[in-house]
């Protein structure tokens, strides 16, 4: 099997109530959590997961809230000495356009992305502001866009998995590295949804839903598979990872 290493690179940050991560749990604290394009060494293709924001705000004070440095899409990509046309694959674990900003940088990548998601973007709820088409045109227009379902392997030692906890398509990564099966999460949680403090376990509940999900019930359940099967759990905004450059 081949083996990865993961390469968290920070694309981005968002600053608002810790809630929108831990569903019904931290209400008035306010949070800045990391938006990460994740670079996916192997031996074969140059693969990232999600390619951040476009424009992402660089400043000293969001850089100390998540202990690690902001990045435009080609100064992330140069620390690893590649370009945007280097970029061989983009998975996608949603659609939301943090996730998604900097597609059309990338001229020669296929995008794997779930088909509810491009059903979503095409076709939001009022109540789903985060995703913006404009985003996506350009790469689908060419052909670039390839749907896949769960268990879909995109490339040896790279599968992706069904996980819609925080959108109807949402992937999940499954990564081979040398410390065991990686999963980077297709839905937007921190280390603490995986691990709850005490006074969360004392009331029987093992995860925390997402803060923003699709049904919270459902989200529970996919969040304790996840941790189940995992060797390695990537919560997909945690942010101990901006001052971490390699995974696995």
């Amino acid at each position: 099997m081949k083996s990865h290493k993961i390469h968290p690179i920070v694309m981005g940050t968002k600053q608002f109530d810790k809630s929108m991560m831990t569903h019904q749990y931290g209400a008035g604290t306010p949070y800045t959590i990391p938006i990460y394009s994740w670079y996916i060494e192997g031996p074969d293709q140059i693969v990232l997961v999600d390619t951040g924001e476009m424009n992402p705000i660089q400043s000293e004070d969001r850089q100390k809230a998540i202990n690690g440095r902001i990045y435009t899409f080609e100064e992330g990509l140069s620390r690893w000495g590649l370009t945007p046309d280097d970029v061989d694959i983009v998975i996608h674990t949603h659609l939301h356009n943090d996730h998604c900003e900097n597609d059309y940088k990338c001229s020669r990548a296929k995008f794997y992305v779930h088909e509810l998601e491009l059903h979503q973007i095409h076709n939001p709820h009022p109540l789903d502001f985060r995703y913006l088409e404009d985003y996506i045109l350009d790469v689908e227009e060419k052909g670039q866009m390839i749907t896949v379902d769960d268990g879909t392997q995109i490339c040896p030692g790279i599968r992706v998995l069904h996980t819609p906890a925080h959108t109807p398509g949402g992937l999940s990564v499954e990564i081979e590295t040398a410390q065991g099966k990686a999963v980077i999460t297709g839905f937007c949680i921190i280390d603490e949804n995986l691990n709850p403090p005490k006074e969360i376990r004392a009331m029987e509940m093992e995860v925390i839903p997402p803060g923003t999900h699709v049904n919270a019930y459902d989200a529970y359940d996919i969040l304790m598979d996840v941790k189940a099967n995992a060797d390695v759990l990537i919560p997909l905004h945690e942010p101990r990872f901006a001052a971490i450059d390699t995974i696995g």
